[in-house]
């Protein structure tokens, strides 16, 4: 039997696609925001205990080493902010194993951009001035929602999510038949703040609209900084539309210190779930201690915000060759 060789999505799509791109990089060339390109190699990883990487053999002899392919161009970007580049933004391709299915490929396009000088609330705006840009004309929205985290979590399921109660999530998750979520979960916060949220929270979300939660709990600062007035809370959204996951955005951590020790106790907890073993990224604390500026960044998953402007039901409609074809 022949292999399949042709495209999983239409030439519609690809038309669309290359539609979209050349808005954003018009939306950010009006605003002065440079368009750059970082590395898809590294010599380091990420160390985020829920993502697996894949890396690949560089071989120069007598030399040879294990390099990774990047999840974000996070830390690349971060060290062309601390050299001074100002706001920039940039579409690459990013890659996470073992991700795959309706919402998820291997390989996919990420927007990530940061603001220099921007509050997370002046980064929202300009996601919402983004948005509009991007579905007017294609898709009807309603108006952009805003909602903290706190607030929804516990109009949603009665819970306190910035003061970890084992007891009580526990009690919930079996009132309401997910008695996986204590083995899956155990004693950690984060988890059951994620297992909760993404059953019982997140496929409610943005309702035919641009949904921007904002204000997570601490224990999901990610590499964002503590809110200043509220150390259970960390300056971080993310966006949703019907119910999907689109981009996570920081008030961007720019303490060496404290990156370096999130760092150290990421590797702890990918020891003690038997991860894959991760290689520190040494340069971006190198480039904190240098002096990060006070700024925003995002990153927005681009073949989800496609599945939506072209109404497809599942990523392999906008996607030319998915692994399976690739």
């Amino acid at each position: 039997m022949q292999a399949e060789w042709r495209p999983t999505c239409s030439i519609e799509m690809l038309r669309l696609r290359a539609q979209v791109l050349a808005e954003i990089r018009q939306f950010f060339s009006e605003k002065a925001v440079l368009e750059v390109e970082t590395p898809l190699l590294s010599h380091s990883s990420g160390t985020d205990p829920q993502l697996d990487f894949f890396t690949a053999d560089y071989c120069s002899p007598p030399l040879r080493q294990t390099l990774f392919l990047q999840t974000s161009p996070e830390f690349a970007m971060k060290r062309l902010l601390a050299a001074g580049s100002g706001s920039i933004y940039q579409i690459c391709k990013a890659f996470r194993n073992g991700e795959s299915g309706r919402f998820h490929n291997p390989e996919f396009t990420l927007l990530e951009w940061y603001r220099v000088g921007f509050t997370l609330t002046q980064l929202m705006d300009e996601i919402t001035e983004l948005m509009v840009v991007l579905f007017e004309g294609r898709v009807a929205l309603k108006p952009t929602q805003r909602v903290s985290y706190q607030n929804l979590f516990l109009r949603t399921t009665g819970l306190n999510p910035l003061v970890f109660s084992y007891q009580d999530y526990f009690a919930y998750t079996w009132a309401n038949d997910m008695p996986e979520a204590a083995a899956l979960c155990g004693d950690d916060h984060g988890l059951w703040l994620d297992f909760i949220f993404s059953h019982k929270v997140q496929p409610h979300l943005g309702d035919n609209a641009v949904c921007m939660v904002y204000g997570y709990p601490a224990c999901q600062s990610s590499l964002a900084r503590i809110n200043a007035d509220n150390p259970q809370v960390a300056d971080r959204v993310e966006i949703f539309i019907n119910g999907i996951e689109l981009g996570n955005g920081y008030y961007e951590l720019t303490d060496a210190q404290e990156q370096d020790r999130r760092f150290d106790e990421e590797q702890i907890i990918r020891q003690q779930k038997k991860r894959p073993v991760t290689v520190k990224n040494k340069q971006l604390i190198t480039a904190l201690e240098a002096g990060l500026p006070e700024c925003s960044g995002m990153a927005i998953g681009l073949d989800r915000l496609l599945m939506l402007l072209a109404n497809s039901a599942t990523i392999d409609g906008v996607l030319n060759f998915p692994l399976h074809r690739s």
